[in-house]
């Protein structure tokens, strides 16, 4: 009797077959899988798949049987569970750091790890392309990063900023930099490198997103504990929580004086582990450690007369300037 075509691969279709089509509420049975197995031109009687079944749960594939809403089988356990694909999903559609192309690209790997039932599911969730980079070279620059600070050594690269040239258009600007990368982080939707120029003493931050060229130098990089005040490890965390919009300065503790209706918003931005004094019924003070930015200013102006900065005077007095300069434009 002849072999039939493909016997070899039936076990593998059968468990790729069970990942894309079966879930909780759509369980396959034997005639289900058999006819699936069909469009890979593999023959299979309904008795075989009981024991293919048996082979792959003994190899560890997590095969549920069920009799709701039917009999049959479904995949229990997969890489990650369903709200963690969405989650992943919303994340990679939000983060305009990746272009529209990779964008797509990552979402059908994260949808391969779904069902189709629950991906259609998520079928109707689209993003805007304008709204992302259009910098394709991001995974190459992120790759080169991570080896150059894992390896501790320098790196090369093109900076890009837009500017308005005087025929109205926007134009881009490079310039090369020798980096001494410490770290790269994720925040206020970009993603960055923190490090240190090699001409200067102190951090910067560079969005990656507008790194081009990057190749890492077998020169080993500047220690980060001569540019800052971190010496065991680079602590990114803590880095990250004293700044505004990622915009450097001088650090320093600033005192609030808070009215407790805005409480919500201040425990977003700087956590539940706020030192509190004065609590009276509207307000309270709270003390942090943060940098002294444009963004600070910005921010702090954003809550109006129901955020008050209590000290440093050097803080006071760059609300005050910038007070001052928006009278100015709208006229007192």
């Amino acid at each position: 009797m002849p072999r039939k075509s493909n016997q070899k691969l039936k076990l593998i279709y059968i468990l790729d077959i069970l990942k894309r089509y079966s879930d909780e509420e759509n369980p396959l049975n034997a005639s289900d899988i058999s006819e699936k197995l069909s469009d890979f031109g593999i023959e299979a009687e309904r008795k075989s798949i009981y024991d293919d079944i048996t082979y792959l749960e003994q190899y560890g594939a997590d095969i549920i049987k069920t009799t709701i809403p039917k009999k049959g089988w479904f995949i229990g356990d997969r890489e990650f569970e369903v709200p963690e694909i969405y989650l992943l999903s919303d994340a990679v559609r939000s983060a305009k750091f990746i272009s529209a192309k990779k964008t797509r690209e990552l979402l059908a790997k994260l949808n391969s790890m779904l069902s189709e039932t629950q991906e259609k599911r998520r079928a109707n969730v689209f993003f805007s392309a304008g709204d992302k980079c259009g910098n394709e070279e991001i995974y190459y620059s992120i790759d080169k990063i991570s080896s150059a600070i894992e390896n501790g050594h320098q790196i090369k690269l093109e900076y890009s900023s837009r500017v308005f040239a005087n025929d109205r258009s926007v134009k881009r600007k490079t310039k090369e930099m020798i980096i001494n990368p410490y770290a790269l982080t994720w925040q206020d939707d970009c993603y960055y490198l923190i490090g240190n120029h090699a001409k200067y003493d102190n951090l910067i931050h560079l969005r990656v997103d507008r790194i081009n060229d990057a190749e890492e130098l077998s020169v080993n990089a500047r220690q980060f504990s001569e540019v800052c005040e971190y010496k065991e490890f680079f602590d990114t965390a803590d880095y990250t929580n004293k700044l505004f919009g990622m915009y450097t300065g001088d650090s320093a503790q600033v005192e609030f004086c808070c009215n407790r209706e805005i409480s919500e918003p201040v425990l977003d931005r700087f956590s539940e582990n706020i030192f509190i004094t004065n609590v009276t019924e509207k307000t309270f003070n709270f003390k942090v450690n943060a940098v002294l930015s444009d963004a600070l200013v910005t921010w702090v102006m954003n809550y109006g007369s129901s955020l008050k900065v209590v000290k440093p005077e050097a803080l006071k007095d760059m609300i005050k300037n910038r007070a001052k300069e928006v009278l100015e434009v709208y006229g007192e």
